[in-house]
């Protein structure tokens, strides 16, 4: 396991004496830094359930905010098998080789029915993983998909002002784990495959119109002729071979133009701006719902609410009203 993987699971074993040991100026500045360890600790600190730990991340990312939102945002996301993490570990690299350092960021709204770690995954990003100008860190697990989302933007937040030039944030499970991802990045990059019959197999075209751009991956081999006639069919579409290093270079111009484009007409602050007053409103209903089903009276009354519905004496509907 690569020392970044290390880093992120004494994070975690530490993270009682790292709490007791720092406060949060000592924590910002060493995020601010670019310190990986101190990184790995305040995004554990992000993740914890812990009141006191939520009361410390919070103080901390209020202090790194003013040092954040300067890098690019790419969300990615594919059918299972288009090789997300060959091409993120190889894309990574690339512009890791343009002098800029990258932190890749997961949502997995799978883990909390599994209750497992992704960090297996992310063991074949050996390159990228291993490249000291680049961070990856794994979703926490056992979250609710909105749990999880809220904890990557803030995330984002500490990456930006530890100094990554570009996040990439993959979706790592599947159904709204896009819509989240899409939520939060400057740009959603769908990886596809071109499939039997010569056509793109397996996406839906909810995904496909959230898409800034799509880049069709695995073109090698016998698969370079599916590949290039799916891209003569598709407006917008790239393609792409990520164990022969071929097409990384367009997808990362694509991408820098579509930067320009939108910081020229004014529209890059924009759309962030109509982000964080989403992410504002998320996080209200969040809470209310976090209160509300963590207020004793609340848990007492729907336990009865729930025997009532079991025995008949009550519709749902009606329960929920009351309540």
């Amino acid at each position: 396991m690569s020392s970044q993987h290390d880093a992120a699971r004494k994070a975690e074993e530490n993270l009682k004496s790292f709490s007791q040991q720092l406060d949060v100026d000592t924590i910002a500045q060493a995020v601010m830094r670019g310190e990986k360890t101190a990184l790995a600790q305040a995004i554990t600190l992000v993740e914890s359930t812990r009141a006191d730990h939520a009361h410390t991340a919070a103080a901390v990312i209020s202090q790194c905010l003013p040092k954040s939102g300067r890098s690019i945002r790419i969300g990615i996301t594919g059918v299972p098998g288009v090789g997300k993490s060959t091409f993120i570990d190889a894309f990574g690299m690339f512009i890791v080789g343009l002098g800029k350092k990258v932190a890749v960021l997961a949502i997995d709204p799978t883990s909390q029915i599994s209750k497992g770690s992704i960090l297996g995954d992310k063991t074949r990003m050996n390159l990228l993983a291993a490249n000291d100008s680049a961070f990856i860190r794994p979703s926490p697990s056992s979250e609710t998909l909105g749990g999880v989302a809220r904890k990557t933007r803030e995330t984002i937040i500490l990456c930006e002002a530890a100094g990554y030039d570009v996040i990439l944030v993959e979706t790592v499970g599947v159904g709204q784990s896009e819509t989240a991802v899409h939520g939060m990045t400057d740009f959603f990059l769908l990886l596809m495959l071109a499939g039997a019959g010569d056509q793109l197999q397996g996406i839906k075209r909810g995904i496909m119109e959230m898409c800034d751009a799509m880049v069709i991956t695995k073109a090698d081999g016998e698969n370079v002729k599916a590949a290039k006639f799916a891209k003569a069919e598709y407006l917008g579409v790239e393609v792409s071979s990520a164990t022969e290093h071929r097409g990384l270079d367009e997808v990362w111009q694509i991408i820098c133009d579509f930067e320009k484009w939108m910081k020229e007409r004014n529209l890059f602050e924009a759309h962030r701006r109509d982000q964080d007053i989403n992410w504002f409103h998320e996080t209200i209903r969040e809470k209310i719902i976090h209160e509300f089903y963590h207020n004793p009276e609340n848990l007492a009354r729907i336990a009865v609410a729930v025997e009532e519905i079991k025995s008949g004496k009550i519709t749902p509907f009606e329960a929920a009203s009351r309540i």
